[in-house]
């Protein structure tokens, strides 16, 4: 992915280190490599910043490999022959950052953003070290693309997702593009548009140096302090107020 002139600017005079930061984009195309995934070339633009700012990343698309349905951490468990997710899981849990790519089906987001928001939730039991929910320390976002309207809506659904299951979630930390209603051309189709839209690049840029700002902060601080929010804690003491201890993330 070629970046404009003011992104590469931007990246050249770039006063911070995020040098330490990995960061992991989940592709939730329908589609199987090599097809190509239009969602996955504006997801590029993202990873590309993140490139040439020192973050290690990696690309990785769902359908590629053999995930469960499921919202259990490894369905293996469950009477599944196989289950690809808990390798996928280890390089989130690994990653500083987590950007979700959807495009945009019927109004919603893809069947397979929807499976992969589940078997991340499959893990939101477990804590860390400060005894807080295990996503806690991160930060989300998401690109979505499509022939249709429904940026906004599939980004609220994901980005919701994403900070209850304990990601911090940055201002402006979604993007997206969408082409006229209806069948016409996609994001990486000649003419569409799409990659000299400047609203779409200017949202993009905004999401990835806001991502890298505050996976930094969050990183340079030890995560979220854990007073108040000790999942661990609470289960020991604060439910013995609670009249209902049945308690779920």
């Amino acid at each position: 992915m070629k970046l404009n002139s003011f992104q590469q600017k931007l990246n050249k005079e770039n006063p911070y280190d995020f040098s330490n930061l990995k960061a992991v984009f989940l592709n939730c195309t329908l589609k199987k490599s090599p097809d190509v995934s239009n969602t996955e070339g504006l997801m590029k633009m993202s990873e590309t910043i993140m490139k040439e700012n020192g973050v290690q990343t990696e690309m990785i698309r769902a359908v590629d490999h053999k995930i469960a349905f499921g919202v259990y951490p490894d369905m293996r468990d469950k009477g599944w022959p196989d289950d690809e997710w808990p390798d996928i899981q280890k390089k989130i849990l690994d990653a500083d950052i987590l950007v979700i790519g959807s495009p945009i089906w019927l109004g919603e987001k893809s069947a397979v953003a929807s499976m992969v928001i589940e078997r991340l939730y499959g893990s939101s039991g477990q804590t860390n070290e400060k005894g807080q929910f295990i996503y806690y320390g991160r930060v989300g976002g998401c690109i979505i693309t499509g022939n249709e309207d429904g940026i906004k809506h599939c980004s609220m659904n994901l980005l919701y997702s994403l900070q209850h299951l304990g990601y911090t979630i940055p201002p402006n930390a979604d993007a997206g593009w969408v082409g006229e209603a209806g069948p016409g051309p996609s994001y990486l189709d000649e003419e569409s548009g799409g990659p000299e839209n400047n609203f779409t690049t200017r949202n993009t840029t905004f999401m990835t140096w806001n991502l890298m700002h505050f996976a930094k902060t969050l990183k340079d601080n030890k995560g979220v302090p854990g007073y108040g929010n000790n999942s661990k804690e609470w289960s020991e003491k604060g439910d013995k107020d609670n009249p209902n201890p049945e308690y779920r993330n």
